[in-house]
């Protein structure tokens, strides 16, 4: 056993209160690409950059490639919960962790079991007409090609943050008062380079504050433990 695996364990043996952050790299192991690593999104050919795709004013004025793009690479059916979710969804049930707080849309928390997942940035499994505010589910959106329409005629647009759209204000406040609280914070498979999310860190105040991430994350942190490995390789050995 690594000393990093072993100080972990400490940290775990001594902690009833554990907030745990996490982006993309925790569903990478679930074959779910991410953003800005190699291979990731941002790295293969599209007709227009993933930032833009992905943004509301895409979305308005050309809302037939931003879901042409949005069903070939936002929904995977295929990806299922890897070491590093069902472990956190374990320690929930065990009463020791408080909450999961995800940058990540895949749903892939809840699956495992977790209960209390904050997620940011929205989910792919909400889905609502933007004329009659009709609940359309995972399933609709994956099975409609094209422009997604309500039985209204409605636009079935996803509940996912896109850029130049605002979090969710309940979201953020649920969140901030778990890390607030937390008397271990474990981040893990995010380069934290997404704000505003990235900022909640920032309420922590507690003692030990872990960063798992294969690569080194886009701002200074003071951590008290660092691991450079995948997170779902480090939580199988827990």
């Amino acid at each position: 056993m690594s000393k990093e695996l072993a100080k972990l364990k400490e940290f775990l043996a001594d902690s009833r209160n554990i907030v745990f952050f996490g982006g993309a790299g925790v569903s990478t192991e679930s074959g779910i690409p991410d953003f800005r690593s190699t291979g990731g999104l941002y790295h293969q050919e599209w007709k227009y950059p993933p930032e833009t795709i992905l943004s509301h004013t895409f979305y308005e004025v050309n809302p037939g490639e931003f879901f042409r793009f949005y069903h070939a690479k936002m929904l995977c059916p295929e990806a299922k919960p890897n070491a590093a979710h069902l472990k956190l969804a374990q320690w929930e049930r065990e009463g020791k962790l408080r909450a999961v707080i995800t940058q990540n849309i895949d749903g892939l928390h809840q699956m495992a079991g977790s209960k209390t997942v904050y997620e940011l940035h929205g989910s792919v499994h909400r889905n609502y007409c933007e004329r009659c505010g009709k609940f359309h589910d995972f399933a609709f959106m994956l099975h409609t090609p094209g422009v997604p329409r309500c039985s209204c005629g409605g636009t079935v647009k996803p509940d996912v943050v896109l850029y130049e759209e605002g979090l969710d204000q309940n979201t953020i406040q649920n969140a901030v008062k778990a890390i607030s609280e937390a008397d271990l914070l474990i981040i893990g498979g995010t380069s934290l380079n997404v704000y505003p999310a990235a900022g909640l860190i920032n309420y922590y105040q507690g003692d030990k504050l872990v960063l798992i991430n294969k690569s080194p994350v886009a701002r200074d942190l003071a951590a008290d433990l660092v691991i450079r490995d995948p997170i779902g390789e480090v939580f199988s050995q827990l």
